[in-house]
């Protein structure tokens, strides 16, 4: 499990449907090491609060090995590392293989997984696309946040050290299949609703 790239950008704004909007999905790999605090990287920023970053948004990673799937169903998109508005960009760390409240390690920083990525419009922004969202959900290929436990440095070419595997085994894939079709596994969703780790948002969204 490698961090293959660590991506930041601050707000700008945005033409969209002839309307200027504000967003920081727009992303650029950074060479020198960078400090991760516990709400975000420094030079990084979130344009609104009420729906993006916070304490379990603090990093979002994004899976590399999905950016060929992502090439094989937008072959007129050109694709460069951020471009799903990812701070961590990593390989060997899929959704399927990561459960809600692992505890990592990469360079001076621990992280615990949080939750999976849920799109908003900007996705679509970022790639021009009004498509974008409903084709990320239903792809599955979601990533997921940490929330920084220990604040630190990390760069390029670091290693994601498992530090401790949650023992409720509730992967960030379980909760994207649920957020789908929550009707799909009532006992995995009596589960989720009860797992301390996941946000108190989708707790309460799941006992709903």
């Amino acid at each position: 499990m490698k961090l293959i790239s660590v991506n930041v950008g601050l707000p700008r704004k945005v033409t969209w449907k002839a309307k200027t909007v504000t967003t920081g999905i727009f992303k650029e790999p950074v060479s020198d090491r960078v400090m991760v605090r516990s709400l975000n990287l420094d030079g990084d920023r979130q344009a609104d609060l009420t729906v993006h970053g916070g304490a379990d948004k603090a990093v979002y990673v994004y899976p590399f090995e999905h950016y060929d799937y992502w090439r094989g169903e937008l072959p007129d998109t050109e694709l460069t590392i951020g471009n799903f508005g990812e701070n961590f960009t990593t390989t060997g760390l899929r959704e399927d293989d990561v459960n809600i409240g692992d505890h990592f390690q990469i360079g001076t920083v621990k992280l615990m997984v949080t939750q999976p990525r849920m799109p908003c419009y900007k996705l679509g922004i970022r790639f021009g696309r009004s498509d974008m969202v409903k084709r990320f959900l239903a792809s599955r290929r979601t990533g997921f946040y940490f929330r920084v436990l220990q604040e630190g440095e990390v760069g390029t070419g670091d290693t994601l050290e498992l530090v401790s595997r949650d023992e409720n085994n509730i992967t960030v894939a379980d909760i994207t299949q649920l957020y789908v079709d929550a009707d799909d596994n009532p006992e995995l969703l009596h589960r989720a609703a009860q797992l301390e780790a996941l946000p108190k948002s989708w707790r309460d969204y799941f006992q709903r």
